[in-house]
């Protein structure tokens, strides 16, 4: 098969469900197994999640802007700040369905894995074989863990940044750049810890993808 004939095949297999057993073994056909596929996509949430990060930074600067208003189109200053809040809503959105799709891939390899464990004559290949499964769930584990703890920090910025902006919408005066002043401090810590959070979940991606490459 050649490379335009694989990164075609790779590109329509994409674009099937993930959950699909026919997906799976569409991949594996052509030399991409579930372990592979599982470490590509905890890469592609890394990345989602650094462009996430970038993106909330982007949206706090724009509304630290605003506070500074001083006179001009309150209408211009909304609009930058609505394209703001609703890039952060679709990284969110992109966030969560990393999540899942990593989610999918591994309860596929790990059933998988289970079920070849039971095929070894080897006592000691056995044994062997499910040290490193256990091994990988538990790192697998973690990784989950601090995806969702950063994916839970999503929400509540998204809530401050809508209020901000509807406020903002309907009334385009001063009292609503005075009551953006009024919430700087709060939306300035809970992105703080939201950007925490999620540079928290991309070293974590990083230990797992690093030790799945070793293994």
């Amino acid at each position: 098969m050649t490379f335009i004939t694989r990164s075609l095949f790779i590109l329509f297999a994409l674009s099937l469900s993930a959950c699909s057993s026919m997906y799976y073994s569409g991949l594996e056909s052509i030399g991409i197994p579930k372990r592979e596929l599982m470490v590509h996509r905890v890469e592609k949430a890394r990345d989602t999640q650094e462009e996430t990060k970038e993106q909330f930074k982007s949206a706090l600067a724009q509304f630290t802007a605003v506070t500074n208003f001083d006179g001009g189109d309150l209408e211009s200053i909304y609009n930058k700040l609505n394209d703001e809040y609703e890039d952060s809503v679709s990284q969110a959105e992109s966030v969560r369905k990393r999540i899942d799709d990593i989610e999918d891939v591994s309860e596929a390899l790990f059933e998988e894995w289970e079920e070849e464990i039971t095929q070894y004559s080897s006592a000691s290949l056995k044994r062997n074989s499910q040290g490193q499964l256990n091994d990988t769930k538990r790192q697998y584990k973690q990784l989950i863990r601090a995806m969702e703890q950063a994916e839970n920090k999503l929400d509540p910025v998204l809530s401050v940044f809508k209020d901000q902006v509807l406020y903002l919408k309907h009334n385009l005066n001063a009292r609503a750049i005075s009551s953006l002043k009024e919430e700087l401090s709060g939306i300035e810590s809970n992105v703080s810890i939201l950007i925490d959070s999620m540079e928290k979940s991309i070293n974590e991606a990083n230990t797992f993808i690093s030790s799945m490459e070793n293994k």
